[in-house]
Protein backbone atom coordinates (compact mmCIF):
# COMPACT_ATOMS: atom_id res chain seq x y z
CA UNK A 1 0.00 0.00 0.00
CA UNK A 2 1.15 3.45 -0.63
CA UNK A 3 0.17 6.38 1.28
CA UNK A 4 -2.37 8.82 -0.02
CA UNK A 5 -0.94 11.57 1.97
CA UNK A 6 2.35 11.62 0.43
CA UNK A 7 0.27 12.08 -3.08
CA UNK A 8 -1.28 14.41 -1.68
CA UNK A 9 1.39 16.58 -0.53
CA UNK A 10 2.99 16.90 -3.79
CA UNK A 11 0.07 18.49 -5.44
CA UNK A 12 0.21 21.26 -2.30
CA UNK A 13 3.63 21.96 -2.88
CA UNK A 14 2.67 22.11 -7.32
CA UNK A 15 0.37 25.45 -6.18
CA UNK A 16 2.48 27.86 -6.64
CA UNK A 17 3.48 26.89 -9.81
CA UNK A 18 0.00 25.30 -11.49
CA UNK A 19 -2.63 26.59 -9.45
CA UNK A 20 -5.55 25.07 -11.16
CA UNK A 21 -4.53 21.96 -11.62
CA UNK A 22 -3.14 21.20 -8.59
CA UNK A 23 -6.07 22.78 -7.04
CA UNK A 24 -8.31 20.48 -9.00
CA UNK A 25 -6.41 17.22 -7.50
CA UNK A 26 -6.56 18.70 -4.02
CA UNK A 27 -10.66 19.24 -4.03
CA UNK A 28 -10.45 15.43 -5.33
CA UNK A 29 -8.16 14.37 -2.46
CA UNK A 30 -9.94 16.74 0.39
CA UNK A 31 -13.50 14.72 -0.70
CA UNK A 32 -11.54 11.21 -0.27
CA UNK A 33 -10.52 12.72 3.20
CA UNK A 34 -13.91 13.78 4.17
CA UNK A 35 -15.09 10.44 3.20
CA UNK A 36 -12.33 8.93 5.71
CA UNK A 37 -13.27 11.62 8.98
CA UNK A 38 -17.34 10.83 8.39
CA UNK A 39 -16.20 6.90 8.60
CA UNK A 40 -14.04 7.79 11.50
CA UNK A 41 -16.74 10.26 13.57
CA UNK A 42 -19.11 7.77 12.51
CA UNK A 43 -17.58 5.48 14.44
CA UNK A 44 -17.92 3.02 11.76
CA UNK A 45 -15.81 -0.61 11.78
CA UNK A 46 -15.47 -3.69 9.71
CA UNK A 47 -17.73 -4.13 6.48
CA UNK A 48 -19.41 -0.76 7.14
CA UNK A 49 -16.07 0.69 6.73
CA UNK A 50 -15.62 -1.16 3.31
CA UNK A 51 -19.32 -0.72 2.03
CA UNK A 52 -18.88 3.40 2.22
CA UNK A 53 -15.35 3.44 1.03
CA UNK A 54 -16.64 1.21 -2.12
CA UNK A 55 -20.22 3.29 -2.79
CA UNK A 56 -18.20 6.72 -2.09
CA UNK A 57 -14.44 6.64 -2.30
CA UNK A 58 -14.21 4.69 -5.15
CA UNK A 59 -15.80 6.40 -7.57
CA UNK A 60 -13.98 9.86 -6.25
CA UNK A 61 -10.62 7.72 -7.29
CA UNK A 62 -12.05 7.21 -10.65
CA UNK A 63 -12.44 10.46 -11.66
CA UNK A 64 -9.19 11.30 -10.32
CA UNK A 65 -7.73 8.13 -12.18
CA UNK A 66 -9.49 9.52 -15.34
CA UNK A 67 -8.45 13.33 -14.92
CA UNK A 68 -4.81 12.23 -13.76
CA UNK A 69 -4.53 9.76 -17.37
CA UNK A 70 -6.10 12.42 -19.46
CA UNK A 71 -3.56 15.47 -18.11
CA UNK A 72 -0.49 13.87 -17.78
CA UNK A 73 0.34 13.28 -21.18
CA UNK A 74 -0.33 17.23 -21.95
CA UNK A 75 2.29 17.89 -18.96
CA UNK A 76 4.76 15.48 -19.43
CA UNK A 77 7.08 16.87 -21.19
CA UNK A 78 7.08 19.86 -18.77
CA UNK A 79 8.68 18.49 -15.96
CA UNK A 80 6.64 21.08 -13.36
CA UNK A 81 5.71 20.06 -10.39
CA UNK A 82 2.78 19.24 -10.96
CA UNK A 83 3.59 16.63 -14.13
CA UNK A 84 5.91 15.49 -11.32
CA UNK A 85 2.92 14.63 -9.21
CA UNK A 86 0.43 13.09 -11.36
CA UNK A 87 3.85 10.64 -12.36
CA UNK A 88 4.38 9.87 -8.81
CA UNK A 89 0.22 8.64 -8.63
CA UNK A 90 0.00 7.28 -12.16
CA UNK A 91 2.31 4.08 -11.23
CA UNK A 92 1.39 3.56 -8.20
CA UNK A 93 -2.41 3.91 -8.57
CA UNK A 94 -3.62 0.46 -7.76
CA UNK A 95 -1.38 0.28 -4.38
CA UNK A 96 -3.00 3.99 -3.28
CA UNK A 97 -6.11 2.57 -3.68
CA UNK A 98 -5.70 -0.65 -1.77
CA UNK A 99 -7.17 0.40 1.23
CA UNK A 100 -10.83 0.94 0.00
CA UNK A 101 -10.57 -2.99 -0.69
CA UNK A 102 -10.55 -3.88 3.44
CA UNK A 103 -11.74 -2.46 6.42
CA UNK A 104 -7.92 -2.36 8.22
CA UNK A 105 -5.99 0.02 6.23
CA UNK A 106 -5.52 3.59 6.25
CA UNK A 107 -5.88 5.56 3.52
CA UNK A 108 -2.43 6.89 4.13
CA UNK A 109 0.13 5.68 6.75
CA UNK A 110 0.33 9.12 9.09
CA UNK A 111 -0.58 7.33 12.26
CA UNK A 112 2.42 4.91 12.11
CA UNK A 113 4.54 8.34 10.86
CA UNK A 114 2.94 10.27 13.95
CA UNK A 115 3.85 6.83 16.06
CA UNK A 116 7.87 6.25 14.60
CA UNK A 117 8.51 10.48 14.60
CA UNK A 118 9.68 10.18 18.60
CA UNK A 119 11.91 7.54 18.21
CA UNK A 120 13.04 9.37 14.65
CA UNK A 121 13.46 12.64 16.60
CA UNK A 122 15.50 11.08 19.70
CA UNK A 123 17.31 8.69 17.60
CA UNK A 124 21.17 11.04 18.14
CA UNK A 125 20.16 10.93 21.55
CA UNK A 126 20.11 7.03 21.69
CA UNK A 127 23.52 6.78 21.04
CA UNK A 128 24.78 8.19 24.42
CA UNK A 129 21.85 5.90 26.39
CA UNK A 130 25.66 4.33 27.71
CA UNK A 131 25.09 0.49 26.80
CA UNK A 132 23.65 -1.30 24.11
CA UNK A 133 21.46 -3.03 26.95
CA UNK A 134 20.74 0.72 28.12
CA UNK A 135 19.30 1.78 24.74
CA UNK A 136 17.38 -1.87 24.09
CA UNK A 137 15.37 -0.74 27.67
CA UNK A 138 15.02 2.42 26.56
CA UNK A 139 13.22 0.64 23.36
CA UNK A 140 10.97 -1.45 25.54
CA UNK A 141 9.79 1.73 27.54
CA UNK A 142 9.03 3.52 24.16
CA UNK A 143 7.62 0.58 23.17
CA UNK A 144 5.16 0.14 26.18
CA UNK A 145 4.20 4.00 26.12
CA UNK A 146 3.45 3.45 22.38
CA UNK A 147 1.10 0.88 23.04
CA UNK A 148 -0.60 3.27 25.91
CA UNK A 149 -0.71 5.81 23.40
CA UNK A 150 -2.35 3.63 21.09
CA UNK A 151 -4.99 2.24 23.36
CA UNK A 152 -6.11 5.50 24.98
CA UNK A 153 -4.63 4.69 28.56
CA UNK A 154 -3.02 7.42 30.81
CA UNK A 155 1.07 6.14 30.25
CA UNK A 156 1.44 7.54 34.41
CA UNK A 157 -1.48 6.00 35.53
CA UNK A 158 -0.55 2.77 33.99
CA UNK A 159 3.07 1.91 35.18
CA UNK A 160 1.94 3.69 38.74
CA UNK A 161 -0.87 0.63 38.59
CA UNK A 162 1.61 -1.94 37.50
CA UNK A 163 4.86 -0.85 39.66
CA UNK A 164 2.43 -1.42 42.61
CA UNK A 165 1.35 -4.94 41.58
CA UNK A 166 3.91 -6.21 38.95
CA UNK A 167 5.17 -8.05 42.32
CA UNK A 168 1.98 -10.19 42.97
CA UNK A 169 2.47 -11.75 39.26
CA UNK A 170 4.62 -15.10 37.30
CA UNK A 171 6.81 -14.61 34.83
CA UNK A 172 4.44 -16.43 32.60
CA UNK A 173 1.37 -14.34 33.86
CA UNK A 174 3.17 -11.11 33.76
CA UNK A 175 1.40 -10.61 30.00
CA UNK A 176 -1.99 -9.32 31.65
CA UNK A 177 0.18 -6.43 32.51
CA UNK A 178 0.95 -5.09 28.81
CA UNK A 179 -1.26 -2.38 27.91
CA UNK A 180 -3.21 -3.84 25.93
CA UNK A 181 -3.77 -6.41 28.42
CA UNK A 182 -4.38 -4.29 31.42
CA UNK A 183 -7.47 -3.46 33.67
CA UNK A 184 -6.89 -0.86 36.50
CA UNK A 185 -7.79 -2.42 39.95
CA UNK A 186 -9.41 0.02 41.68
CA UNK A 187 -8.31 -0.28 45.74
CA UNK A 188 -11.42 -2.24 46.32
CA UNK A 189 -10.27 -4.95 44.28
CA UNK A 190 -7.00 -5.24 46.18
CA UNK A 191 -8.11 -5.22 49.52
Amino acid sequence: MHCMAHARRKFFDALPTDKDLAEHALALFGQLYAIERRIKDGGLSGDAVAEVRQQEAVPVLGTLHAWLQEEYPKLQLKKSPVAQAMAYCLPRWEKLCLYTTDARLQIDNNPVENAIRPVAIGRKNYLFAGSHEAAQRAAMVYSLLSTCRLHNINPYEWLKDVLQRMHLYTTAGIEALLPQNWVKLTDWDMD
